[in-house]
């Protein structure tokens, strides 16, 4: 039978009262909590024999009478449920058997069927407006499973529920007037014997109350509501219309339904009907066991609900596993059934949870992730008024008691949450999120007014907890033997575990406790442990005092490091509020700055005579050419400038001379190491007679010092001198640290300069006697042998011994000595070249051979850079060569070529100036030249005047052989005279087209008496005259206007270098005719610009 619930509401006819819940206005009905001692310790999660058998015995009976179809995730098999309670409660199998047969004996409960009404949609509209006014009719039917078999082949009829359960069984939702979208949210408990043979029923009916015509037509909208009227006439007045049914047979529900399902018409007129949205759960009432009749159903199911989760993580840890907070499908699917069957409330249901799980996490290990599902829901439903005193009492403690134990996670949260397990993070994190939404809660701002704000608790906490741990360390650390030693090394571990810690508050932990209370960790923990720290280093250097021994030394230098990596954990001094206990820490250390530098020199120096008594003066390998002591005096100045760093001394003029001092080791330990390397050469090679062995170890001694060059030339960047000039700038006199420091470094790198040319001067001297021998052996090769062959000891030579100091040299070493043997070979070039000027066999060879040589000096970018190469005296060189190596008709035409580039620059017209129309006719072969007139003569004549005529050339006569001169008429007493005269020279285009091919205009004062003097000469390069093929041909000659010029009055050097050739005629008669010319325009003295 139905059980009330809810006032009455108004009995229709022919129908008993309907029993409901209204969910939006319900009050709680549960039982109620049991009352909880408020305490701060969490209760035992374990439970007395007595109490144990109790819940065993609830959890039987649970499984043995579970009702409606499985969830998706839940177990099938109720034996596989009942093994697992066996294996979560710790029963022998007797046992088991015992109690599984007591509880088949106990009388089965009351089942009954939670119904509730959601709404419905999209419903039929009876009424003239177009909507109805619905209610529905519901109860369940027995005796058999379906009629028909199911509700398809079942006949449909109109008033299913009336007509097929009793009319005390009948239950009716309220009418919702004018609507298509009812909302009931209306609850009925339907009570039922047998789920295999009873069926939920439920029809959906139109109210209809007694209306005139008049009102119904008033209410008249369309065709559709006119018909409806019509309908309504032919029926009985108050009949109820029929909108739809619904039939489900119980055996086909969920433990748990709630889904919308379609309404059934009676006929086929109207097949959709629209949709009812139902909630159904099966329910115990008058449950046999012992538990549900003594205690309250929450503590029922709190106390399963522990039992299963402590079994589940108990048996995770037995397997070497963490539990990851879901429960296995048998223990959820238990406490699903219990808490559906006690129809236990969500909010019950995560009360049960979060205490259950609160209890557990304080005892056993499990992530606090867990916890975050219980809070939620509570807040999310949490009303203070639904709670008795006791139950607001024992939600209270289980606040207090998990914020306590929270916080003394936190204090130990170093060793709770070691780094050294990968998840130790994100577990310290989950804990606070949960705190952190514990306290935001409201059932706890209500139930725990007086606790003090979070972040405050926490901080607290760290700090409490830092100095716990402080004091573990030094405990851990505490020497075994008394004794300043053992005290400063001791001392030594705890500041680096301080240091560690702090790097790992940074790094990891500061950002996980930002992120969740805004509480700055580092800055909590450093605080704290700087003054701990500082009051134990004081008091172990003022132990210590003034006499310090080296090893105490090194023991307080190593302390003063990791002091100073504690201070640089620190906040920046221009940000931080107050004086820190560390601040001027390195005045208690600086009795100890005198041996901790004459330590290192020592070391250093150690380490020095040491690599260079081992070092076989090898180089490393092809790219590597220093050899191994090079290397570890590299490193020993390195570890020089890494103790230097370490220091920086903060007092700045201290800091100078502690500079000074460092600079001045270092360059001793440079020279010292000089006159080491080369006493190791020297050693070495007196037990080898081969030079070449010896050449090897002086390549390396070179190499070796370049190493410490570059070494020595990095020492300002490495003891930051621009940084130590500006802090010792307002204590030191202008240009004391350049005069110190710099000169110091400068003398020494002087003094590694000069080592080092030394050693290369040497290798070079001995390449240079070869070059000259084999200069001088090319030119007694016989003439018939080629140039380029000439020239292969040479450079065979060079390869093998340029290629053997690449090998064994440094660039930069390489590159001296090859800027050495490129200024000797030049010069013996120059000497060589100078003795064979009359030669032109000779200096060809010598100008191939220095082609080649700057081929091999440069080596592809590899050698010497043009810059380097291209000297003033190779460019001398070449240029001599190049004339020298020239045969006389060569030469001639180089000379022609030059008057052609003077003629070209000549601008001025003091001398005069001759007018010339020039052409080719390429048909003919013919150069047809005008001579139109000269003028601005100067005058020769004693009379103040000239005879002037002009003698017309092509030149050079080697390549016009057969073309004689031509002269014009000559002009009495004119220095303006117009010539207008044609010739025609004869010549192919070739020769017209060389280098030097021109035609030259020789002006001429005629003597009767004695010889004719010399007024000028003018040059007209041929290629530049108009007609030759590939030109244009002009529609009018230009006229070509050429300044007279005189020849060099210092010499020409092609004029020169061809007198030398005594032998040749052809050059004699050239340079003969050009001296006269010469001395013909020395005669007349120009004037002045000329």
């Amino acid at each position: 039978m139905a059980t009330h619930l809810s006032h009455s509401q108004r009995r229709p006819p022919l129908l008993r009262q309907a029993v409901k819940i209204r969910r939006r206005k319900a009050q709680d009905v549960q039982d109620p909590l049991p009352q909880m001692a408020q305490e701060v310790e969490p209760q035992s999660h374990h439970f007395s024999p007595e109490e144990r058998t109790l819940l065993y015995e609830e959890a039987l009976y649970t499984v043995l009478h579970r009702l409606g179809q499985l969830e998706p995730n839940h177990v099938a098999e109720s034996s596989e449920l009942l093994r697992y309670l066996q294996e979560a409660f710790h029963l022998e199998p007797e046992e088991h058997q015992q109690m599984l047969q007591q509880a088949l004996e106990l009388e089965k409960p009351m089942f009954f069927l939670k119904a509730t009404v959601k709404q419905a949609k999209d419903i039929l509209g009876k009424d003239v407006s177009g909507f109805s006014d619905p209610y529905c009719l519901l109860g369940i039917e027995e005796g058999v499973g379906m009629p028909g078999g199911s509700a398809g082949a079942r006949r449909r009829q109109k008033a299913v529920v009336r007509d097929t359960i009793p009319e005390e069984q009948i239950h009716r939702t309220q009418v919702i007037t004018q609507t298509l979208n009812p909302v009931w949210d209306e609850t009925f408990i339907l009570e039922f014997k047998d789920i295999a043979n009873a069926s939920f029923h439920l029809d959906m009916w139109d109210m209809d109350t007694v209306e005139s015509v008049r009102q119904k037509l008033g209410e008249l909208t369309d065709l559709h509501g006119l018909r409806r009227i019509l309908k309504e006439v032919r029926k009985d007045k108050g009949q109820d219309d029929f909108l739809g049914s619904l039939v489900l047979r119980l055996q086909d529900l969920h433990c748990r339904e709630d889904q919308w399902y379609p309404l059934e018409p009676c006929t086929e007129t109207h097949p959709d009907r629209g949709q009812c949205h139902l909630q159904f759960q099966f329910i115990h009432k008058r449950r046999a066991t012992r538990a549900s009749r003594s205690q309250p159903s929450y503590t029922v199911h709190l106390h399963l609900l522990q039992q299963l989760v402590s079994h589940e993580v108990t048996r995770h840890q037995a397997g070497s596993t963490s539990w990851d907070g879901l429960l296995s499908p048998q223990a959820a699917t238990i406490l699903f059934l219990h808490a559906t069957q006690k129809d236990l409330s969500d909010f019950h249901q995560s009360m049960a949870q979060w205490l259950a799980y609160s209890r557990l996490y304080q005892s056993l290990e499990f992530p606090s992730s867990c916890l975050l599902h219980p809070i939620t829901s509570i807040e999310y439903q949490w009303i203070q008024g639904r709670l008795k005193e006791e139950q607001l009492g024992e939600l209270a403690t289980s606040f207090s008691s998990l914020l306590a134990y929270g916080l003394s996670l936190i204090r130990r949260f170093r060793s709770v949450f070691p780094l050294s397990v990968a998840d130790s993070p994100a577990r310290l994190q989950s804990l606070l999120r949960v705190l952190v939404q514990m306290c935001k809660m409201k059932a706890f701002g209500e139930l725990c007014p007086d606790s003090a704000p979070l972040p405050h608790l926490v901080t607290e906490a760290l700090r409490t907890g830092t100095v716990e741990w402080f004091h573990l360390k030094q405990q851990h650390h505490q020497p075994m033997v008394q004794g300043l030693l053992e005290a400063g090394k001791a001392l030594l571990s705890l500041v680096q575990d301080v240091t560690g810690d702090l790097n790992q508050c940074q790094r990891t932990w500061n950002k996980i406790f930002h992120n969740a209370l805004k509480i700055d960790l580092f800055s909590t923990a450093f605080q704290e442990l700087q003054w701990l720290v500082a009051k134990r280093v004081q008091d172990y250097t003022a132990a210590v005092g003034g006499q310090v021994s080296p090893e105490m030394g090194e023991s307080l230098f190593q302390l003063f490091i990791s002091l100073k990596e504690f201070c640089q954990l620190g906040p920046d001094p221009s940000k931080r509020e107050g004086v820190l206990a560390l601040d001027g820490f390195h005045r208690w250390f600086q009795p100890a700055i005198p041996s901790w530098l004459q330590k290192t020199y020592s070391v250093a120096l150690a380490r020095v005579q040491r690599a260079v008594q081992m070092d076989e003066l090898v180089p490393l390998g092809e790219l590597t050419k220093h050899s191994t002591s090079a290397v570890d005096l590299s490193t020993c100045f390195a570890q020089i400038s890494h103790t230097a760093r370490q220091l920086d001394w903060p007092n700045p003029e201290e800091a100078f001379m502690i500079t000074v001092k460092f600079v001045e080791d270092t360059c001793r330990l440079a020279l010292v190491y000089c006159s080491l390397i080369k006493a190791r050469a020297r050693e070495l090679s007196a037990g080898h007679k081969d030079q070449g062995q010896a050449a090897n170890m002086l390549c390396v001694v070179v190499n070796n010092m370049e190493q410490l060059r570059l070494v020595m030339g990095k020492l300002p960047t490495q003891l930051a001198w621009e940084t130590l000039e500006q802090r010792v700038g307002a204590v030191l006199e202008q240009g004391q640290l350049q005069h110190t420091l710099h000169a110091q470094l400068q003398g020494v790198l002087a003094g590694l300069g000069h080592e080092i040319r030394t050693g290369v001067r040497t290798l070079a001297e001995q390449l240079e006697v070869g070059i000259a021998k084999h200069i001088q052996k090319l030119l007694g090769i016989r003439e018939s042998v080629l140039p380029e062959d000439a020239i292969l000891p040479l450079m065979k030579f060079l390869e093998v011994e340029l290629c053997y100091m690449n090998t064994n040299l440094v660039q930069e070493n390489f590159s001296s000595l090859l800027t050495l043997l490129w200024t000797h070979t030049l010069t013996v070039l120059t000497e060589t070249a100078a003795s064979q000027r009359s030669s032109p066999l000779a200096s060809n060879r010598l100008k191939i051979a220095l082609q080649n040589l700057e081929i091999c000096f440069h080596a592809e970018g590899c050698g010497l850079p043009p810059e380097a190469l291209h000297t003033a005296t190779f460019q001398a060189l070449q240029r001599d060569l190049a004339l020298q190596a020239a045969s006389s008709r060569e030469l001639i035409q180089k000379y022609f070529c030059s008057r052609l580039k003077q003629q070209a620059e000549t601008t001025s017209e003091e001398l005069g100036v001759v007018t010339v129309k020039a052409s080719y006719r390429a048909s003919e072969q013919k150069l047809c030249v005008e001579l139109l007139s000269a003028s601005s003569l100067l005058p020769l004549d004693s009379n103040g005047s000239s005879d002037p005529f002009v003698q017309l050339t092509l030149e050079p006569r080697h390549m016009f052989p057969e073309l004689a001169p031509r002269e014009t008429q000559k002009h009495k007493k004119d220095l303006h005279p117009l010539f207008d005269e044609t010739f025609e020279f004869l010549v192919p285009t070739e020769p017209c087209q060389e280098d030097g091919a021109c035609l030259l205009l020789t002006v001429l004062d005629h003597d009767t008496l004695g010889a004719n003097d010399l007024e000028g000469e003018a040059f007209l390069p041929l290629c530049s005259v108009p007609g030759f093929p590939g030109d244009e041909e002009p529609s009018e000659l230009p006229q070509t206007r050429l300044p007279l010029t005189y020849p060099t009055p210092s010499g020409d050097p092609i004029l020169q270098l061809l007198e030398s050739r005594k032998g040749d005629r052809e050059a004699q008669a050239f340079v003969k005719m050009r001296q006269q010319r010469a001395k013909q325009a020395a005669q007349h003295t120009p004037r002045p610009g000329c």
